[in-house]
């Protein structure tokens, strides 16, 4: 196979989901990175400097879990890092997605809770997110820190930064993303309302056994 040929069906998957995300205004043109495990030593992962929302499949690189990078033709995300440091915490991870949905890094920002426990569907989907204190983006440091807490949490809210998710595949990865920003919204409503009619303990334990 030739070698711009490699694990091209997979890359497109994360091409057509970084495409997805930024179609639905959960990222911006610069922002966000996606990756795939694709064997137990090699990921796909989205390049820096690139127009998320029109990214094609040649465009995203290959690595091994050591970091090195064997599409040299193209320059990995800066949070590359970061995402093989998770795959090398949890064995049961196949997808990470990272972005900046507008209204679930706010509350990154103001280090607000999201309150998953409104709908029966955020808490099966998010249970509870963690909050990760804030490093640099693209560091050693935050690098380190997302992936102890990745650990026993499958999102992560990165203070004044953004959200990053995982999952057993992509799809599972962004519907987390996406249901956390949904929760996000509706946090917001309900504060602004004053009216707040959450789950009880004995219903979000029940979800729990079910689903998490």
């Amino acid at each position: 196979m030739k070698k711009n040929q490699k694990f091209k069906k997979q890359r497109k998957e994360v091409a057509r989901f970084m495409k997805r995300l930024y179609r639905l205004g959960l990222t911006t043109t610069s922002g966000g990175n996606i990756s795939l495990r694709v064997s137990e030593d090699r990921i796909v992962i989205t390049p820096s400097a690139t127009d998320k929302g029109c990214m094609k499949w040649k465009e995203v690189g290959i690595m091994s879990i050591l970091g090195e990078n064997l599409t040299p033709d193209l320059k990995p995300s800066i949070e590359f890092t970061l995402h093989l440091n998770i795959y090398k915490k949890r064995s049961d991870v196949s997808a990470i997605v990272h972005a900046h949905p507008v209204f679930a890094s706010s509350f990154t920002a103001m280090k607000c809770e999201i309150n998953t426990s409104l709908t029966a569907e955020a808490r099966a989907i998010c249970g509870t997110p963690r909050f990760v204190p804030y490093e640099l983006m693209g560091s050693q440091e935050l690098a380190d820190v997302a992936a102890e807490n990745s650990k026993d949490a499958d999102i992560l809210l990165l203070e004044n930064h953004g959200i990053l998710t995982t999952g057993t595949d992509l799809l599972k990865a962004f519907d987390k993303l996406e249901v956390l920003e949904n929760a996000a919204k509706m946090t917001l409503v309900v504060e602004m309302k004053g009216k707040k009619s959450m789950l009880s303990p004995s219903r979000i334990r029940e979800i729990d056994r079910l689903f998490r």
